[in-house]
């Protein structure tokens, strides 16, 4: 059967177009969008939710492109980054289900092996965060300590 459409191997989704211009269309200016931005982050979303929705319900589609700014410097400018990067918080929290998994299921022999690689890369993470001052110098990846940060959030 042959193919009606050609596609590269590889490639899927959506991508961002290659011009690095603002568009014509879009009628927020700079200072809206930070406030924008500042607004979403005191209602308590990541940057990655902020992005998302500033593009689907606002037609912002880089917020970059607007500001000269992403979303994270405009959170951190504005004392609403949280004290752990989001991608640190993410695999903490996907450790945390993982172990509650492995407590209700004790056979899950691929389950072990995921959090045995998922904890290792948060050890790397953190390895690098603290060597880059993101996290405290002394941070170690303790299971016990992790259960405790997730629930704060």
């Amino acid at each position: 059967m042959a193919r009606i459409y050609s596609r590269k191997k590889g490639k899927s989704g959506s991508h961002r177009p290659p011009v690095k211009i603002v568009p014509r269309w879009m009628r927020f200016k700079k200072n809206d969008v930070e406030e924008l931005v500042v607004n979403l982050a005191k209602e308590k979303h990541n940057s990655a939710v902020i992005g998302t929705i500033l593009r689907d319900q606002y037609g912002i589609p880089d917020v970059k492109l607007v500001t000269g700014r992403g979303v994270t410097k405009i959170m951190r400018e504005n004392k609403l980054y949280p004290h752990m990067p989001e991608d640190m918080l993410n695999m903490l929290r996907q450790a945390v289900e993982l172990r509650a998994h492995l407590g209700r299921n004790k056979g899950d022999t691929n389950s072990i092996k995921a959090l045995s690689h998922l904890e290792s890369k948060i050890r790397r993470v953190g390895k690098y965060y603290s060597r880059e001052g993101v996290i405290e110098k002394e941070w170690k990846y303790d299971p016990e300590k992790a259960k405790l940060i997730i629930q704060q959030k």
